[in-house]
C-alpha cells in the first residue's frame, strides 16, 4: 500500500472541543462518532468514506490557508443557502469577485469559503474544474 491508496482525513486544531462541538454539530449539522476521548477530540464521518478529525490544541486558528473543503456536486446552492440559514457567513477576500452569497466564481468551479470559531478556514465547492 501506498498514500495514494490509502484514506486521508481532514484534521482541524481547535482551542475548545465544546465551543467547536456546537458549530460543527450544531451549525453544520456534523454528527460525531462514537468512542473515548471525546473531551480532546471529534471525529465526524463525511461522504464517501471520509472524515473530518476536530482536535484541542494551543495551534488552533494559526494556518493561514484552507484546513478542510467539501464538495457538493449536485446541490451546491442549497448547502451554501442552509448554511447561510443557521449563521454561516462567507469570506470575501480583496481581488476575488463574490456573488452577494459570498460565492467565488473561476470559470464553473464556484467556492466559498467560512471560518469556525477559532478562526480556521473552511470552504464548500461544486466540484467543477476550473477551466
Amino acid at each position: 500500500m501506498t498514500l495514494r491508496d490509502a484514506p486521508v482525513r481532514a484534521t482541524v486544531a481547535v482551542t475548545d472541543i465544546g465551543a467547536a462541538a456546537a458549530f460543527y454539530e450544531g451549525t453544520l449539522g456534523l454528527a460525531p462518532e462514537p468512542g473515548e476521548g471525546m473531551d480532546q477530540v471529534r471525529i465526524y464521518a463525511c461522504g464517501a468514506g471520509t472524515f473530518l478529525q476536530v482536535y484541542v490544541s494551543e495551534h488552533a486558528g494559526t494556518a493561514a490557508a484552507t484546513v478542510a473543503s467539501w464538495t457538493a456536486t449536485d446541490d451546491f446552492d442549497t448547502v451554501i443557502d442552509e448554511l447561510a440559514a443557521t449563521g454561516v457567513g462567507f469570506e470575501r477576500y480583496d481581488g476575488l469577485e463574490a456573488d452577494e452569497r459570498g460565492v467565488h466564481r473561476f470559470g464553473a468551479h464556484r467556492v466559498a469559503w467560512f471560518r469556525d470559531p477559532d478562526g480556521n478556514t473552511l470552504a464548500l465547492d461544486n466540484g467543477a474544474s476550473p477551466g
